[in-house]
């Protein structure tokens, strides 16, 4: 027994002293930029505030929590993390001893490797104990990808948070374009057959040419068609509303007007070098490289000996009604197993995992270059939509009063009713493109929130019962503090 125990201290110190092979992770190092191109007032911090508040629409705060709570996307990628923390748990056990029942029995005349002129019979039962002794990290490299495949679970689920949150902002104000489009159609419509009521009594008068005639009822069947268009569009934007708040496609409930809503009051964009922290999306991909470059050391290893220890402690005997009684018996065996050659294999099979790390830095990379685009680009259409809207509003402003002065001009006889077309056209175009606008114009405070990684539900803010999102089981703990 001492020498088996001097055995066990050995494979224990060999365990311990055991190196794991492969590179250490070290994040990547990114260059960023000092401040945003389009940003026209920095701000030293930016917090995680929920933006959507800031458009102070209560109906809109309504819907983000119903997604919240019932989106299917978001179940899934819930699902998946639970999946990710169940399979840390499954590769973190292989480090460690595992702990089997055996028993048999048998009878024969060949025992031991000889034959025998009798038959012998035998039987035994014993707890079995095998482990694969992690000498060269091969099971530690595995679970520290396991870990960081995790934690990329985790963000992964808060990019498909933030990205819903943007989506159903989105359509919302998408929505109440179209149904502010659909209000000008039917004023626009009402207009044009009050018009082509005064034209037609004038007609049968004989005061005007039919000409006149046929071209109000052109405008107003223009007018006319462009409300089905719109109220398709609602109808359609509606139903992939409902989807996002995970229900069945149906009508939405909308608070105040297109021309109501408002901006928030200013553009917290942050310093660059805190999108690298904000934007999930960048997180979770630099911990799929953490993943990747551990599993560089999971292959390396795989090249090396394996070192395994067995050991059976139990009761064997010759006489079945004796084994409760006598008949203990143990055995203690160590095991080296390792590749000698395989034409390579065990090579190809590391450089298969480094040209995957490749694939994923690669990926990381463009996942920040591409989240620094989508800020600029985000900025730039604030700025630009501002000025288009104001731009459009005078336009507006302008056709309506042309609109008036032509209607005037018309009924004195100075102009003919290709004038009061001309107007008429450009009048509805207007306030059409200037409803367009405003949305966009919305949108772009939209995008630039998700670009920024903004919104970020917090254990915070589910203490205080302000959102109810998808459920989330926390059995294994991560530095994810705010989960």
């Amino acid at each position: 027994m001492k020498k088996t125990a001097s055995i066990l201290g050995v494979l224990v110190f060999l365990l311990l002293s055991g190196c794991a092979v492969g590179p250490d992770f070290k994040p990547p190092v990114v260059k960023t930029p000092k401040n945003y191109r389009f940003e026209k007032v920095p701000v030293e911090t930016m917090i995680n505030l929920k933006w959507w508040e800031l458009f102070n629409d209560p109906v809109l705060y309504t819907l983000v929590n119903q997604a919240l709570e019932n989106n299917q996307n978001l179940k899934i990628a819930a699902s998946r993390m639970e999946q990710a923390r169940a399979g840390l748990g499954y590769t973190q056990a292989d480090q460690y001893p595992s702990i089997n029942i055996q028993g048999g029995a048998g009878t024969g005349n060949f025992s031991g490797g000889a034959r025998s002129d009798t038959r012998n019979y035998n039987y035994y039962v014993a707890p079995a104990l095998s482990w694969e002794i992690d000498f060269w990290g091969k099971f530690r490299r595995a679970t520290e990808a396991a870990r960081a495949e995790l934690m990329a679970s985790e963000y992964a689920l808060r990019t498909v948070q933030i990205g819903l949150i943007s989506e159903v902002v989105g359509a919302y104000y998408l929505l109440l374009d179209y149904h502010q489009r659909v209000k000008i159609s039917k004023d626009t419509l009402k207009s044009r057959q009050e018009s082509l009521d005064i034209i037609q009594k004038r007609f049968n008068r004989g005061i005007i040419q039919e000409l006149d005639v046929n071209q109000a009822q052109i405008q107003k069947e223009i007018a006319a068609a462009a409300i089905p268009q719109y109220e398709r569009s609602v109808a359609m934007t509606e139903n992939a509303l409902s989807i996002l708040l995970g229900k069945l496609p149906g009508a939405i409930k909308t608070g105040k007007g297109l021309n109501l809503e408002t901006a928030p009051p200013e553009i917290p964009a942050g310093l660059p070098s805190n999108i690298l922290e904000r934007r999930p999306d960048i997180v979770q991909a630099m911990y799929l490289l953490e993943a990747q470059t551990a599993n560089i050391g999971v292959a390396q290893a795989m090249r090396f000996p394996a070192i395994s220890l067995t050991g059976l402690l139990g009761l064997a005997t010759s006489q079945l009604g004796g084994i409760t009684s006598q008949g203990g018996a143990w055995s203690v065996s160590g095991g080296l197993f390792g590749p000698i050659f395989e034409f390579y294999k065990n090579i190809r099979r590391v450089e298969i995992e480094e040209a995957k790390t490749k694939e994923v830095l690669h990926f990381y990379e463009n996942t920040v270059l591409t989240a620094f685009r989508e800020v600029e680009d985000a900025l730039i259409e604030i700025d630009t939509y501002k000025k288009q809207m104001a731009a459009v509003e005078k336009k507006e402003k302008a056709a309506k009063n042309a609109y008036r002065l032509a209607k005037l001009r018309y009924d004195k006889g100075v102009s003919t009713y290709l004038e009061v077309l001309e107007t008429e056209r450009a009048l509805f175009s207007a306030e059409l493109e200037l409803s367009e606008l405003k949305q966009q114009y919305l949108n772009g405070y939209v995008k630039l929130y998700k670009a920024l990684g903004g919104g970020w539900i917090t254990k915070k803010d589910l203490n205080k019962g302000m959102v109810k999102p998808v459920p989330v089981r926390t059995s294994h703990k991560t530095h994810l503090d705010d989960w």
